[in-house]
């Protein structure tokens, strides 16, 4: 399927690296743009003159500039009133309705991601799934936004989606009660053997914070000595830039954790190691990085910086590729323009954009019954209608080899719950790095 043209960062929450904008390099209108405004302004006047119904400014105006940014890619959008009031309180790790970030497939509200322990997650939503109906009503053919509009609501009321799943045959439906979120951008868990997990939700204000404080927290718990780390970026689409410098940078003492670069001088940067925290929190701890198809932007970020500087193994499934960085720019005290200004880069060079971050080692997550057939049609940044296209060319192929089969991982859902597991990446991956403890204490003795 192919998506349409416009794909809005209000439905898709917050997977965009934000940065304060600049006034330099702004066009002036001349002899060969002015013809062009002259077309555009005809366009409106035989519009406002002769259109069956009576439209009024405001609504042409804005379409005209949606029509500009969904020419542009799926990322740039202008935001206003509500809008931006709900992009400005999504930043700061306050959500209000379901917890799911979408996208428009020809017409079809697609999941690309629930939250994790929002309530569409806990309802059991999932990525992949289509969105039909809302209490029994059809939505295919609407507006993103009027589709994310009729999903929102008061605090404890509720709202029956109708869900069509990859894998299954017949739709079905899900009631979701709606409510004000305050999801967790972090949380973390002492597993057996000394392994810390530590689950980064979204990249809100303070996360670098609470993950140290998380990583402080389970090393006492553990009498000062943890053996290994897990680090879930799972179903994580992104956020600010700045919180996955100070991740990245917990757990590197040099080096670059991400540049960017953009058509002004001023948007090529580079962050370096050691900037936002100095010295590592966890010096030579074993650690990997679970990663999958929901992983976006700020989460890449992360795993690129530490699959490039060798401090971690990446495991999980390939992630969603936003290679892009959008500027936020004021235009008016209740409007902005969210635009792309630059790409980032991994600290190898490599761009995100398109291909994402390949894991190290690719683990399916065998213990979700649905997950195989529908990583067949799994969103990715690379499906979006008029993506920035990778300065490297890509060959479909490469795309799609995290989708090859691998001997080692044959067991079924049914086989699993059996023997008590609900979350086969993450037991894989502590798994691993017990076994990395157990070998690495036996050849020290």
């Amino acid at each position: 399927m192919k998506l349409a043209p416009l794909f809005r960062s209000v439905a898709l929450v917050t997977a965009v690296a934000l940065l304060p904008a600049t006034t330099a390099g702004l066009a002036q209108v001349d002899g060969k743009t002015a013809p062009e405004f002259g077309k555009l302004f005809a366009v409106y006047q035989r519009i406002k003159a002769s259109y069956v119904d009576p439209v009024d400014d405001d609504t042409l105006i804005k379409g005209a500039i949606d029509g500009m940014l969904a020419s542009l890619d799926p990322h740039s959008s202008y935001l206003d009133g509500e809008s931006l009031a709900k992009l400005e309180t999504l930043i700061d790790g306050n959500y209000e309705g379901l917890g799911i970030s979408v996208a428009m497939d020809d017409g079809a509200v697609k999941v690309i991601s629930p939250f994790k322990g929002s309530p569409a997650d806990q309802a059991g939503i999932k990525a992949g799934d289509y969105i039909t109906h809302l209490d029994g009503k059809l939505i295919y053919g609407q507006t993103l936004d009027d589709a994310v509009a009729q999903m929102r609501g008061p605090a404890g009321s509720s709202v029956r989606l109708t869900i069509f799943r990859t894998g299954r045959e017949e739709p079905f439906d899900v009631t979701v009660q709606r409510g004000v979120i305050e999801l967790e951008p972090v949380t973390y868990e002492l597993k057996d053997g000394g392994i810390g997990y530590v689950s980064v939700n979204e990249f809100s204000k303070d996360v670098g914070k609470d993950v140290f404080n998380a990583v402080t927290a389970m090393r006492k718990d553990a009498k000062g000595r943890l053996n290994g780390l897990v680090l879930d970026l799972r179903k994580n689409p992104g956020g600010s830039l700045n919180e996955a410098v100070a991740l990245s940078d917990l757990f590197l003492t040099k080096g670059t954790i991400v540049s960017q670069r953009g058509r002004l001088k001023q948007e090529n940067l580079t962050f370096n190691a050691e900037t936002v925290y100095p010295g590592e929190i966890a010096p030579k701890l074993p650690m990997i990085v679970l990663i999958d198809a929901g992983s976006a932007s700020a989460s890449e970020i992360v795993a690129g910086a530490l699959q490039d500087q060798h401090r971690a193994l990446i495991m999980g499934e390939r992630s969603f590729g936003k290679g892009s960085v959008q500027t936020l720019m004021p235009l008016t005290k209740d409007s902005a323009l969210k635009l792309t200004t630059a790409r980032y880069y991994t600290p190898s060079g490599r761009s995100v954009q398109e291909g994402g971050i390949a894991p190290d080692i690719r683990v399916p997550q065998l213990s979700d019954p649905d997950a195989a057939k529908r990583a067949k049609f799994a969103l990715r940044e690379s499906d979006l209608k008029k993506h920035l296209v990778n300065e490297v060319d890509l060959d479909d192929r490469q795309l799609e080899d995290d989708k090859q089969v691998d001997p080692r991982f044959q067991k079924t859902p049914e086989e699993l719950k059996k023997e008590g597991i609900d979350d086969f990446q993450l037991y894989y991956a502590v798994a691993t790095l017990r076994h990395t403890t157990s070998s690495a204490m036996a050849l020290n003795h």
